[in-house]
């Protein structure tokens, strides 16, 4: 098996970029896992279309049209989605899936998988194989056990419960002025605690992690909208569009006029397969 991508998606309010995450479309040879963590909608997965409640996930086929939609701006609709392909050498778990997904279903996970889905991410996105490696099977773990009748699913550990708060918190207030103080106090720990304890687990910081989140949505916000940068950077609390752009390229190596102008060209001329 291989990890093509996994994405953290938070869907803005604008109506360009819900279209966008929300239209209908397919990946030929390839799987798609989408795990929802928040918001108010439905996902159309093939000829079934399923209500959204969170922890839900949903596997889809190859070449199966799908669909996330979105009901209301004011609940957004908050998902991991995880793209892989099957190798020659994955004959069993070709097999697995093939029966499992005969006919579309709902699976619950829970709410307590943010941890799991971030760790997957880092480590299937990263440039060492080993951890690749890890991320496969780690992910291939997860996948046989959609399957079980009764049991449920073992993977969240509860010793990570102040991880997972704290990234539903994050996740949950990108457009917040969200300070340390404020989020250490709404986890339940001091501050310097919850620094030690995130950086164990998430190999950054508490704000940094919040960050990475809003610049990512300023990637979505710079292909889906013709928002100026300064109404971004108000938008997110960023100090002001200097900070913003020096911010954003630190982290995709743009500036954000270089990313709109190269991505949103892109994004208008094509669909997703």
């Amino acid at each position: 098996m291989r990890i093509k991508d996994i994405v953290f998606v938070y869907q803005m309010k604008d109506e360009q970029d819900l279209a966008w995450h929300c239209r209908l479309h397919s990946h030929p040879g390839e799987y798609e896992v989408h795990y929802f963590v928040q918001g108010a909608g439905r996902f159309r997965n093939g000829p079934q279309t399923f209500s959204l409640s969170p922890g839900t996930t949903y596997v889809t086929k190859p070449e199966v049209q799908h669909a996330v939609q979105a009901f209301n701006p004011q609940q957004p609709v908050t998902y991991y989605a995880i793209l892989f392909e099957l190798e020659d050498s994955d004959t069993h778990l070709k097999e697995f899936l093939q029966t499992e997904t005969q006919e579309s279903k709902e699976y619950h996970f829970g709410t307590n998988f943010r941890f799991f889905f971030e760790e997957l991410r880092e480590k299937a996105l990263s440039g060492q194989e080993n951890l690749r490696y890890s991320a496969s099977h780690q992910f291939q773990s997860l996948l046989f056990q959609l399957g079980q009748k009764s049991g449920g699913f073992a993977f969240a550990d509860e010793r990570n419960a102040h991880i997972e708060k704290t990234l539903r918190i994050l996740q949950s207030n990108i457009f917040r002025d969200l300070s340390l103080p404020d989020l250490a106090k709404e986890v339940g720990l001091n501050e310097s605690y919850l620094i030690r304890l995130f950086r164990h687990k998430m190999k950054t910081t508490p704000m940094k992690y919040l960050t990475r989140l809003r610049v990512e949505a300023v990637t979505s916000l710079l292909t889906s909208t013709a928002l100026p940068l300064y109404a971004i950077a108000e938008r997110l609390h960023f100090c002001n569009e200097f900070h913003l752009s020096r911010t954003f390229r630190q982290y995709t190596g743009l500036s954000p006029s270089q990313y709109r102008h190269q991505y949103h060209q892109e994004f208008g001329q094509k669909d997703l397969q």
